[in-house]
């Protein structure tokens, strides 16, 4: 949980971030930025030292995607709730947070991480399967994790009234 909180601390997620964050096409157009790094180191070899332009600008984009969508009308969405439970998450106490989504939390951490560290590895030696794979793997690791957000969110919601308020 250390991550999560460390990282909703380096996006400065306040709640008008988090309302903007939860629109469904911040979520979505999420997805796209680890494949965009991807690309941006691998121009390392196509381009040199010009590669880090992209890289810049996809950092660029990792941090700007949570503020540059609006409130959604609705969060009664799939990807919305998503972002709802990771919210639930950070601010839930763990020692609450029913033990069969801790289990899960823990292994689809795992999942992605292995995923994202086999990514990074074809980078750095230029191996194109291990960089779609480990690519694929931390993508699908981290959708199945959102899923688990979704869950997770909805089997506490009744038990916070803010977290009732949050859909709409």
């Amino acid at each position: 949980m250390r991550m999560e909180k460390f990282a909703a601390r380096f996006f400065n997620m306040t709640d008008e971030v988090w309302a903007k964050h939860a629109n469904p096409l911040s979520v979505w157009t999420r997805y796209s930025c680890l494949p965009l790094l991807c690309i941006a180191v691998w121009s390392r070899d196509w381009i040199g030292g010009w590669a880090l332009i992209p890289g810049v600008v996809v950092i660029l984009w990792v941090w700007l995607n949570p503020r540059v969508f609006g409130k959604p009308k609705t969060t009664n969405h799939w990807a919305s709730k998503a972002v709802l439970g990771e919210r639930v998450l950070l601010m839930h106490p763990k020692d609450q947070i029913p033990s069969h989504h801790l289990r899960a939390i823990g292994l689809l951490k795992s999942v992605t991480f292995a995923g994202f560290v086999l990514a990074i590895y074809g980078l750095v030696v230029f191996h194109l399967w291990f960089t779609v794979f480990g690519t694929i793997l931390t993508i699908l690791g981290k959708t199945w994790f959102l899923d688990r957000m979704v869950w997770l969110y909805q089997d506490l919601e009744d038990q916070n009234a803010q977290y009732r308020s949050w859909v709409y």
